[in-house]
């Protein structure tokens, strides 16, 4: 499967067909999917359709930006008439009435919506092992993880099925399983671009965004998803640039912020090796390596996971078998109703979340916690705002390990959590991130580095991770079983 812009110029040329594309990736899901569980609905008719409608406009309309490209999308984002589950067993039959805004812009700019991949339930997760609908595989080693919670995405553009896709990042989903799957992984600035559509897991974090087989088909895809949506309060008024020009190669004069000091332990030897090898790269061609610090980010897991379970338990009380979704039959009364609804649609990690996030935000216990954790999370953001007074990008891993085993965290919570180390403090700054692979371990398991930018800065952050693709070999290397073309 080529990229993205390719898949355009040959359609806009005529040496292929909407319809002739389409069908190739169909049959690419067709062939993986049993195995990789990358999406659990395809539609295959209404694609095809919709290719052949593009077909018919080609002299009109080649010149839109995604024309007739196949494109993915994580399955909590909502589509009109394509259900719309969020991995959970309580939304498993619901058909959205509307389209997410992300999804209106990517179809005005010529995209075709071949199916919902898997995640995480309620994006609840870092190895997309909590998909009510069975675990996702990695493309390059099925036995492992591709990462969550958007590894259902992550998996389908490795594999080539798609060659974009799109997730949600509420605390590293978008740049993890990229990183774990060996893709591009763009985390917006928040507010860059719309969550009207998007499920909600904790509204000051989830962040929509890009997962591609390269930097310049993310940057072709955030040019047409990002701005301003009067349907989302939280949305930017900022003009979206062409974030295509700043794809040059050219890092002379840029300063990098290296951030040593949060290397611990539990950073796996083969990742910092991988990094500070495309770090030293960026110098040689011009770029300043800068010792930053970032002092708080060592609570910052701890605030993560307090934010956002107080806000997931907030945003899912919605989900009581009334109005839509899944209610249980049998019920005597209406809290039966209720406790009956929740206990059998929601899973295991989504109840471990509304219970510690009711928890923290109940009386006697809110001011200890989550005040706190807010008022920490203000130190993290000032902490970027320092850094970035000095140097121009942040750079750290993205994942300290790379794609562990399925089975192997389930059990052991506090594990599965800290995959998100080096993650969730540009979640909790709402700050711009990118993940770009940079190498693979002995085991040919890919590796990511991570920029991170200014808020709106996603110019930049961009520009430094095209120049580590440039010079990357393994950013171009497939999974073992995956052909070209």
């Amino acid at each position: 499967m080529p990229s993205a812009l390719e898949i355009r110029e040959s359609i806009r040329s005529g040496r292929t067909s909407a319809v002739e594309v389409c069908e190739a990736a169909l049959t690419r899901i067709e062939a993986a999917n049993p195995i990789l569980n990358a999406f659990h609905t395809v539609d295959g008719e209404r694609a095809l359709e919709r290719a052949a409608a593009l077909d018919a406009r080609r002299q009109e309309d080649s010149h839109l930006p995604l024309f007739g490209v196949p494109v993915a999308l994580k399955d909590n984002i909502c589509t009109r008439g394509l259900r719309t589950t969020g991995g959970s067993r309580i939304l498993e039959t619901w058909v959205p009435p509307y389209d997410a805004t992300v999804v209106e812009r990517l179809e005005a700019a010529g995209a075709v919506i071949v199916g919902k991949t898997n995640c995480d339930e309620f994006a609840m997760g870092s190895s997309t092992e909590f998909s009510a609908f069975g675990p996702t595989r990695n493309p390059w080693a099925a036995d492992r993880t591709p990462g969550g919670s958007s590894g259902g995405s992550a998996a389908a553009v490795a594999a080539r099925l798609v060659p974009l896709a799109l997730g949600s990042d509420t605390g590293g989903s978008i740049r993890q399983p990229a990183s774990l799957c060996g893709v591009i992984g763009l985390k917006p600035t928040y507010g860059r671009v719309s969550r009207y559509g998007l499920l909600a897991f904790a509204s000051s974090l989830d962040q929509i965004g890009p997962l591609a087989t390269s930097i310049a088909d993310a940057a072709a895809c955030l040019s047409v998803i990002g701005g301003h949506d009067p349907r989302d309060a939280t949305s930017s008024t900022a003009p979206v640039e062409d974030y295509a020009v700043s794809l040059t190669g050219d890092v002379r004069g840029l300063r990098i912020g290296v951030t040593r000091s949060l290397f611990g332990d539990g950073l796996d030897a083969e990742i910092l090796s991988a990094c500070d090898r495309s770090l030293e790269m960026l110098r040689e061609a011009g770029a300043e390596l800068v010792d930053v610090e970032l002092p708080h980010s060592a609570q910052a897991i701890a605030v993560y996971y307090l934010v956002a379970m107080a806000e997931a338990s907030s945003n899912l009380s919605r989900y009581d078998g009334v109005r839509y979704g899944y209610r249980a039959a049998g019920a005597g009364t209406l809290g039966e109703l209720y406790d009956r609804t929740r206990d059998e649609g929601f899973g295991l990690e989504v109840k471990r979340r509304i219970i510690l996030g009711t928890y923290v935000l109940s009386s006697g216990y809110y001011d200890a916690y989550y005040l706190k954790a807010q008022q920490v999370r203000t130190l993290i953001r000032q902490d970027y705002e320092r850094a970035f007074e000095r140097v121009d990008v942040v750079a750290m891993p993205t994942s300290p390990t790379a794609a562990f085993k399925l089975g192997e965290r389930t059990e052991d919570p506090l594990q599965m959590y800290l995959s998100d180390v080096f993650t969730v403090g540009v979640n909790l700054a709402g700050l711009p991130g990118v993940s770009v692979p940079c190498g693979l371990t002995a085991g040919r398991l890919p590796i990511g580095l991570q920029f991170i930018g200014r808020a709106m800065g996603e110019a930049t952050i961009l520009r430094v991770a095209d120049a580590v693709e440039r010079v990357t070999p393994s950013a171009r290397e497939l999974p073992p079983d995956v052909r070209p073309g």
